[in-house]
């Protein structure tokens, strides 16, 4: 249980065909529901910190402080990761403070240049004893860019893993980063060419506009860690909009935060289920995620 390696997660992934559910954290109570989630279902979570959220924060000591102390104090087997660094020096901060994983995203790069920058993340990391996603194939909609007929090519992917020595990689494959509606199609057909291709462990980012049964069959088809973020932050803000539309009074942000907190970590736990192996094939068709439940 309490704080483990991501590697150790995803390896236990592809032992048993399936993925961990990989949630990023934009403050404090989002990392509790996220704990809160992981005890819940009882099934291992990584929880992630993007260069985003830590230039919202001002910085990364403090929260990434906070989410490791939280992850060291639960039950559940937790790993910490940091997502989508384009600053390799934010990644070795990450590593330094005792990151198990560290996504480097040199993604906007050309080839080489992606190649050598991961290369020089992929030695500090080893040499920690930390583990480096990347990605290859540019993930329509970030930073204002929206690409949803990029992918991956699966020769590109033998040459960078073997190039790099990255021990896990993000591809494109139709998913686009924070979509707030559930219906991008996935290439199935390219996530097993690129398993095949690639000798690593693969990551679907943008899953939060992926139905279930989509995420289930790249599941099948060879992912093994499903990032998800902007689906939660609905979530969070849909219970918030419901308190706050019955409370319209009330001025304690523990009241309507608390609602909130709580609705991220019952789907948090739902997706979780889905992500496992054992339950892979219990899914209704459609993939159709619950409505919230009532502020209380």
């Amino acid at each position: 249980m309490t704080l483990v390696a991501t590697r150790t997660l995803i390896d236990e992934a592809v032992r048993s065909r399936s993925a961990v559910g990989a949630f990023n954290v934009i403050q404090l109570e989002t990392a509790e529901a996220l704990v809160q989630a992981a005890v819940d279902s009882g099934l291992p979570m990584i929880l992630q910190i993007s260069e985003n959220c830590v230039r919202f924060h001002g910085g990364l000591d403090p929260l990434a402080r906070a989410v490791i102390d939280l992850a060291q104090g639960a039950t559940a087997e937790l790993a910490v990761h940091l997502d989508h660094a384009e600053d390799e020096r934010l990644a070795s901060r990450a590593i330094d403070l005792g990151f198990s994983s560290v996504m480097y995203d040199g993604s906007l790069l050309g080839f080489a240049e992606n190649m050598a920058a991961t290369r020089r993340i992929v030695a500090h990391a080893h040499a920690a004893g930390a583990s480096v996603e990347a990605e290859l194939g540019e993930i329509g909609g970030k930073d204002g860019a929206h690409a949803p007929g990029v992918r991956t090519d699966p020769d590109e992917a033998t040459l960078f893993v073997g190039e790099t020595g990255v021990d896990f990689l993000a591809v494109a494959v139709g998913s686009s980063h924070a979509m707030t509606s559930r219906d991008a199609r996935l290439d199935i057909d390219l996530i097993a060419r690129l398993a095949e291709a690639a000798p690593i462990p693969l990551v679907l980012h943008g899953s939060s506009g992926v139905a279930d049964d989509e995420i289930v069959r790249a599941i099948h088809a060879g992912i093994r860690k499903v990032n998800v973020s902007t689906h939660l932050n609905g979530i969070y803000t849909d219970a918030i909009r419901q308190w706050l539309d019955a409370h319209e009074s009330d001025v304690d942000p523990r009241r309507y935060v608390r609602p909130a907190r709580d609705a991220v970590a019952v789907e948090a736990a739902r997706l979780q289920r889905i992500f496992a192996a054992d339950l892979v094939e219990a899914i209704p068709a459609g993939g159709v995620t619950p409505l919230l439940p009532p502020a209380p």
